[in-house]
């Protein structure tokens, strides 16, 4: 699938699960396209979310895959996301997310709170991120 759409980043609960990041199972596998790709229609197992080119550009890691690289949103950028899309996916998701990363320390609170600005959300995640320290 990601063959198909060589500059679409995987995103949300698939980066989650590719990081091995929270309990969720994703129920689709959920890219990024860039803003002027517009992505074949694949199947329903595909979610497509759309972001800002800045939000975009950001945090983008090159993993090789079955002999394939493919382009996986890091860590704190995808908790970021989880709180960008929070509705569609879900608060518990977002927070469950935030919670590991910051418990294991895989990424600090302010590189997430770098994501956070530039995803605008910033304010959403601010009380969640003191409640963690």
């Amino acid at each position: 699938m990601m063959r198909r759409i060589p500059r679409a980043v995987l995103c949300l609960v698939s980066a989650l699960d590719y990081h091995a990041i929270g309990t969720q199972i994703p129920r689709a596998v959920q890219i990024a396209p860039p803003r002027n790709v517009r992505p074949p229609h694949i199947d329903r197992r595909v979610e497509v979310f759309n972001m800002a080119d800045a939000a975009f550009g950001a945090g983008v890691e090159v993993h090789s895959m079955a002999g394939a690289d493919i382009r996986v949103f890091s860590v704190a950028k995808t908790v970021a996301d989880c709180f960008r899309y929070r509705n569609r996916i879900g608060l518990d998701v977002a927070i469950e997310a935030l919670q590991e990363v910051v418990r294991s320390r895989v990424a600090s609170p302010a590189e997430i709170m770098e994501f956070a600005r530039i995803d605008r959300v910033a304010s959403v995640m601010e009380p969640y991120v003191r409640a963690l320290l």
